[in-house]
């Protein structure tokens, strides 16, 4: 289905771009935490690799493509000698580094549902695939650094939400049977707009309703 869309050149070219941009954040995070070069790149693979391992392994396709194409692997490593050399300059084109993020998570969502439900899933499950493509390697990420992943706190720009959107339009555009070049690329491109858009105005998802502050909360007895 993958290369109904798009030419196995131009999704292997995409693929690699949101590789190295995930794979730069992973870097980041593990400078920013006085990791050494092994901790940078282990997490510089995850970041990049990880939502794709995860889905890959829950549909089947094994051996995953990480461990089938050195592009992809070798990527995260290319990314990890920018940032060791290079990461005071890299940290001064954050906000760059966002958007090509972002670009990535639209790629990476509309990507995973198509490559679900091409392996047979619901649209249901694909569509929870394609999230987990887009976000798994960020949690993992975050986890490995001993952080509360990004997508759980409520501080945070809306960052599960976007991809969660350009899943659902891929499956809907799967249900009738409208999912095309054209339609794929508009989910993509949806997804990333909402992802700038949230990060532009701080957009954040509701916390409990009524929810008492800490201040008020005291112990149990």
């Amino acid at each position: 289905m993958l290369h109904d869309l798009f030419t196995p050149s131009v999704q292997h070219g995409l693929d690699l771009v949101g590789i190295f941009v995930f794979a730069i954040s992973g870097a980041l995070l593990a400078v920013r935490r006085n990791f050494d070069v092994f901790g940078m790149a282990v997490l510089a693979e995850i970041t990049a690799l990880g939502g794709g391992l995860l889905r890959d392994l829950v549909i089947g396709a094994v051996p995953p493509a990480a461990f089938t194409d050195l592009g992809y692997f070798s990527m995260p490593l290319v990314a990890t000698a920018l940032v060791f050399f290079l990461h005071p300059q890299v940290e001064r084109i954050q906000n760059a580094v966002n958007v090509f993020d972002a670009a990535g998570l639209g790629l990476f969502c509309v990507t995973g549902t198509t490559k679900a439900y091409a392996y047979g899933l619901g649209l249901t499950a694909s569509v929870v695939l394609g999230l987990a493509t887009a976000v798994g390697g960020g949690v993992l990420r975050d986890v490995l650094a001993n952080e509360v992943p990004s997508l759980l706190r409520w501080d945070r720009d809306l960052y599960a939400v976007p991809a969660l959107v350009g899943a659902s339009m891929v499956a809907l555009c799967i249900r009738f049977d409208a999912l095309n070049a054209l339609t794929s690329t508009l989910a993509v491109v949806t997804a990333f707009v909402l992802r700038l858009l949230a990060m532009r105005f701080h957009w954040r998802a509701p916390r409990a309703w009524n929810r008492r502050s800490a201040a008020e909360e005291g112990p149990e007895v």
